[in-house]
Parts: structure tokens; sequence; C-alpha cells
């Protein structure tokens, strides 16, 4: 996953230039950068990206202190001490010669407009944390193909983001063009802050790009921003299949919030190893509780999935430490280990890599590396269509790189496919909303609103198993019930199939459908099935199709884990279950409400029970259309 955070003018010494370039710790005043980096044992930070020769630089090369400070402190050129001596040599006043050295407009010019300057967007980037205890507890070899795979994925992202999405702008926005270029400093974090293991890397994407005309001008931040999803679904996608074809694993989906979208670990990792490196998470869990509570008693009913996204961001900062003294990984390496054997043993440690294969194994025998583009186009737009109603492209992206890794389970596919299904969902399963004006620019492709046709899922109630009470069905649960309409496509393709076959007789539209189908066989990236030595009729692919989908799909999805419709609150049960609890709830509320009562007037006399007003809370009450928007 990646997030995301600004290199601004408050933080860029302090928080970046003193402590990510030192491993997140805490640098001894008056020490040069690389003699800290040297003496801990920490890796110096690298330059990346396409726009280096434009400065003079080239990929791979160390990132200096000055460097840090003059780029990413204060907009100017990394060699600008070097330009500003030679133009004064050459007879040039201080104010001409330190403009020359600066990168788009000057510092003190904005900050002249009561705007604080954006030096640039850190994007950090970190594996889950089933690939982390691989990394942290596994062999040398394990260790070094998850960091090429970690870096690999950086590069593919960077990448993508040059030629995709980053664009420079100017003249208050109204004039901009493409930015295939970026300047990125890349930094690697080894831990976290409790010291267990956190593989991650943050890059400093610098918040300028060179026009067309050779000037320098700012980023569309905007734009990054708004591809920061899509953006995370790529590294993470382009990672662990990387992994998992050179190691011959899997990956199976692990719930770590009910209701919200289970996240794909590698199979074979034990949960309790995950529990142990993600310090972070038990911190913030039990701080999450404390703010939850506050925030009901103050509004009266429970956060929303945006609320609690919220309330997770203010957890994670009140539960922050300090920074700390960062250590050579061999040494981390080492008591990691330890930690793990005297918490698990030494069996259950050595053996992490050979349980990961032989789950990854028994999946790859059953999941083929083969993905029908039909179905994933319905699944991908059902689900965006339900969780966003309306949509852009960067979305259905995001989610059609999603699919890919929840179907092919660590499979390698072909270069374009996340794009073809993405395409294709639009193009089949969408409606486009944005209009163009008269007299203006015509937005871009990537700029285009969307919607869909689908049937909308109404929300529901499920019973928790544990005695809880029951919670109101998430958008992804109600995202995945939608996607259900890909049974019915693929029956509606049985029976249009079964009437070809016996009639020669069609109609336009199973002649249109007709065509469909052949497009999808002849596609590159279709369904395909090159062990079947005769040809199939159309009713046998469409079987053959289904029973691979079922086949890919996570073992929580077929066992309705989530979607299963014993769980809602519609059936008789669970009805039954939801009136006997509202009705404790009530007389609970009536005996506090009787006792405090007599408690302030113990003269007043007791309310008969004709004359008490029941009343039953529904689910539904006290959230009016719009409240977890």
């Amino acid at each position: 996953m990646i997030s995301v955070a600004k290199v601004q003018k408050r933080n860029s010494w302090r928080y970046y230039v003193r402590g990510v370039a030192f491993g997140d710790g805490r640098r001894p005043a008056r020490q040069r950068l690389q003699t800290a980096q040297r003496k801990a044992g920490l890796p110096p930070g690298v330059w990346m990206g396409r726009g280096l020769p434009a400065l003079g630089m080239s990929a791979g090369q160390t990132v200096t202190q000055r460097q840090m400070e003059l780029v990413f402190g204060q907009g100017r050129h990394p060699d600008a001490d070097r330009i500003e001596r030679e133009l004064l040599d050459e007879g040039a006043d201080p104010a001409t010669a330190r403009r020359a050295t600066v990168l788009g407009q000057p510092v003190e010019e904005i900050e002249k407009r009561g705007v604080s300057p954006l030096f640039a967007v850190d994007f950090t980037f970190r594996a889950q944390a089933s690939l982390i205890v691989l990394w942290a507890l596994g062999d040398d070899r394990t260790r070094r193909v998850i960091e090429r795979a970690h870096e690999r994925a950086i590069d593919t992202v960077l990448r993508w983001l040059e030629d995709e999405v980053a664009e420079t702008r100017w003249s208050s926005g109204r004039k901009r063009a493409k930015a295939p270029a970026l300047v990125v400093s890349r930094w690697r974090h080894f831990d976290n802050r409790d010291g267990f293991p956190l593989l991650h890397d943050h890059c400093l994407i610098l918040n300028r790009a060179q026009r067309p005309d050779g000037t320098w001008g700012a980023l569309d931040t905007r734009r990054l921003y708004q591809h920061i999803v899509a953006a995370g679904t790529l590294y993470t996608l382009t990672m662990t299949t990387e992994v998992c074809e050179e190691l011959g694993l899997a990956t199976v989906p692990r719930e770590v919030t009910p209701g919200l979208r289970p996240v794909m670990e590698i199979a074979g990792v034990d949960q309790d190893l995950i529990d142990w490196s993600a310090t972070r998470r038990e911190q913030i869990d039990a701080a999450l509780e404390g703010i939850t509570d506050t925030y009901v008693k103050k509004h009266g009913r429970l956060p929303g999935e945006r609320g609690r996204n919220g309330l997770g961001w203010w957890a994670a900062q009140d539960t922050r430490r300090e920074k700390k003294t960062p250590k050579p990984l061999e040494q981390l390496r080492a008591w990691w280990r330890a930690s793990a054997i005297l918490r698990f043993g030494k069996q259950m440690v050595d053996g992490l890599l050979e349980r990961c294969q032989a789950a990854g194994k028994a999946i790859r025998a059953r999941v083929g590396p083969r993905v029908d583009t039909a179905l994933a186009a319905v699944d991908v737009a059902a689900i965006v269509f339900t969780v966003r109603r309306t949509f852009a492209r960067r979305h259905v992206l995001a989610e059609a790189r999603r699919h890919l890794l929840e179907t092919l389970r660590g499979r390698a596919f072909a270069p374009g496919l996340d794009d073809y299904i993405a395409d294709r969902a639009l193009t089949r399963h969408a409606r486009q909303l944005t209009v163009a004006q008269p007299g203006r620019r015509n937005p871009a492709p990537d700029q285009l609103t969307y919607t869909a046709d689908f049937a909308w899922p109404h929300r529901w109630w499920i019973a928790d198993a544990g005695g809880k009470p029951p919670r109101e069905s998430s958008r992804y649960e109600r995202a995945r019930v939608a996607s259900l309409v890909l049974q019915n496509a693929i029956r509606d393709a049985r029976i249009l199939s079964t009437a070809r076959d016996e009639g020669p007789a069609a109609t336009t539209s199973a002649a249109a459908r007709d065509d469909d189908h052949n497009h999808d066989q002849a596609a590159p990236h279709a369904v395909d099935h090159p062990d079947r030595d005769t040809a199939l009729t159309p009713t046998q692919r469409a079987a053959a199709v289904h029973t691979h989908q079922q086949a890919a799909m996570p073992e929580e999805y077929l066992e309705g884990r989530t979607t299963d419709p014993a769980t809602w609150l519609r059936t008789p049960e669970n009805i039954a279950r939801l009136a006997a609890l509202t009705q404790d709830a009530a007389a609970r509320r009536r005996a506090v409400a009787d006792s405090l009562q007599q408690t302030e007037h113990p003269a007043t006399p007791t309310v008969g029970p004709a004359d008490q007003q029941q009343h039953t809370a529904r689910p539904d009450q006290g959230r009016g259309p719009g409240r977890d928007r």
C-alpha cells in the first residue's frame, strides 16, 4: 500500500532532512548525514526518476545532505552552490545568481501570497504484513527476493505516474502539459518506531517538473492525490506477483476489519506471526475504542465508514512513539529472529517458508493462470458502481487490479491486462455522465465521470455470531452482493449458447452477443484452455469459465463469509433476535430512567404500566440519508 504526506517548509528540515534521511531516527546535532548513516549502518538515499538528466544527475546517485537542503528545503537546483558561484565569478549580481538556481517560482514569492510552499509529496511504499514477516524471518535468499520485488514495484509505479498521471500546470491552472519526467529521492527504512519489522521506502516526489519550453513549474499534485489508490494497487499487485512467482507462493484473503475489504496475504503465514510484527495495529485499536466512544457520546450515533477512517488516523497519531536510535539491518534481523523464537519456538520460525510453499502449491494446483475478461469487467463495474455510484477511470483501474490479485492468487499475468479490463468495464457496463461544454476545453479521458445501470442493493443488517449487536452492512459487502450478477451473466450465456447450438435462427441481439464472444476468445487476455484436445461447444466453454472462476475465488467468498443471506436480518430467526435485543435494551433504559426519577423525586408516585409509552428502536432510527457520507 501507499500512504501520502506533504513536504512543506514547516517539516522539511526537522522531519525529513534530519529524520527520514536518517532511518526515521534522531540524527545527532552537528553530524553530517553521510557520517551518521555510515556509523548507524543505514543505506543512503538514492535519486530516481526521468527528470534527473535535466539537473545533471543520473538515477542511482547518492543523495547528499546539501542536496536535500537545497531541493526539498528551498526549492532550488541540487547543485545550486556551484551554479551560483560560477555566475558570481562571471559578474552577475547576487540576486540574479540566486534566482538562476531556483526551480520554478521562488519560495519568497509564494509566501508573500500567504501560501505555504509545497516542496514535495512523500509517497511511502510498504508491503503486506505477511510479506514483511517473510522478509524479517526468512533466509537471505527470501529477503533478497522480497527487497528486489519491492524495488521493482516502486519503479513500476513511478513509471506509471510519469506516463499516465503527472502533469505540470501554470497560469493558475489554465495551462498544463504532461510531465513524463519526475525527480524523486528514495529512502529505505527497516522497522517501525517500536523496533519491529516494517520494510518501507519514503519516495519524495519533487513538486517541480520541466515544461516543454525548458522552464520549471509546479506539478498538479491534485492528480497525484486522485490516483494514489490506483498507484497503491499497482504496487501491491506487482510486488506480490513477483514474490509469489519467484518463491512458489500464493495469496489468501485476510479479514482485518469485519465488513471491509480483506487484505490479500501470503498463504501459510500464521496469524500469530502477523500479530507479533503488527504492534502498531494493537496500539491503534486500543486507542480507537476510546476515540469512538467519545464520538458516540458527542454525536449520538456510530461513525460511518469515512468517519471510522478519520478516527483511525487520529488514533494512529495519538499512539505514535518518539523517534528511536536506528540500527543496522543485520542487528535488527538477529533481534527479530530471537524474539520470534522465544515467543513461538524455533520449529515454527524455521519452517515458515516451507509452510508457505506447501500452501502455495495447493492453491496453484487448483487455480490456473487464466482470467475471463468478460467476467472480470462485469465484476469490476458492479463493485465500483455500488461503492461509489459515480466514478472515474482511475477507480475502475484500481478495482481491476484488485480483481487480478484476488482471482490469480499470485499468478503472473500478461502486461496491460488491468487496463484491458478497465477499458472493457467502462465501454460495456458504464454510462458517461460528463458532457463537453461549448466554448470550454474538453476534459481529459481520465477526468470523465461515469455511472452504471446495475440494480442498487439495499442495505441490510448482519447478526453477529458472538452475541454482539447487529451491524449495518458496509458498502463493500453490498458491492460483493451486487457482483453476484456475474452468475446471472454466466447463466444467460449458457442459455444463449444453447439456443445457438439447437437452432440456426438467431436474433440480432444474439448475433451481437456472438460477436462479443468471438472477440473475447480472440483477445490476447481472454480465457484459454491449452490443455483441451478438442474444441468446446459454447455451452461447455461457459461451464468451463464458471468452474475456473469458482476455483479462483477465495474460500471466504464461496463460503459466504460476508454475503451469506443466512446472516441477514431479513430471515425470520434473525428478525426475532433483533426484536429480542431491542426489547431488552428498551427495558434496561426504562429501568435506568425509573431509578433516576425515584432518586431525584422520591415522593412522586410511580407511573402505572398503562401510562408507560413503550418504544422499540429500529435499526434505521436516527440515520437520515447522507448521515454516513
